[in-house]
């Protein structure tokens, strides 16, 4: 009988050690980006005055509105080289994460919607290490005929990149989370 409580004893302290684990030997959760502010430049090919479409967002998920701008209308027929610089303000210093997502193109994909027929489409100019897109170069040409509506900007983390119409910028089979999205104003005349 005492070598049986011995040997159970010794059973129980054998799982108690197995089952602890080191917490250092965990995968580091890449947590999500923190963006308070986003500016698309957009340059008309061939000159003239860029469009800059700025959403800043100070109090983070606070209960302000985020404040969106738009410095001018699009031109009817008009190409424009797109760039995008996101931020996060609430950080000292402020942070870029911008450069962030660039370090991490293959888990984020920017996509483009537009209402009204303002823009007739759009097109990546940058890819992550796998020859996907990420977005954060692109370029929008408006439509033929004045119009009014709105552009849509969405970053997702972890889409499928490979989904049907994905690469193209079609948002419908992303899935993925999130990050961002900022609806701004635009006027084509």
């Amino acid at each position: 009988m005492k070598t049986f409580k011995i040997l159970s004893m010794a059973v129980t302290v054998a799982i108690l050690f197995v089952s602890c684990s080191n917490d250092n030997d965990s995968q580091p959760v890449n947590e999500e980006e923190v963006i308070t502010t986003v500016t698309a430049t957009l340059t008309p090919v061939g000159g003239g005055t860029a469009v800059v479409l700025q959403s800043k967002d100070l109090d983070g998920d606070g209960p302000t509105a985020p404040v969106v701008t738009v410095s001018g209308n699009f031109a009817k027929g008009k190409t424009y080289n797109g760039a995008l610089s996101l931020l996060n303000e609430l950080s000292n210093p402020v942070g870029n994460t911008s450069a962030e997502i660039l370090e991490e193109g293959v888990d984020h994909q920017f996509f483009f919607q537009s209402t009204g027929g303002t823009f007739a489409s759009s097109a990546y100019l940058d890819t992550d290490a796998n020859g996907a897109p990420i977005g954060l170069q692109f370029s929008l040409t408006a439509g033929a005929t004045a119009s009014t509506g709105t552009l849509t900007i969405t970053l997702r983390h972890q889409p499928n990149k490979s989904g049907i119409n994905v690469p193209a910028g079609d948002i419908t089979n992303a899935n993925g989370e999130t990050d961002v999205q900022v609806t701004f104003p635009v006027v084509v005349e």
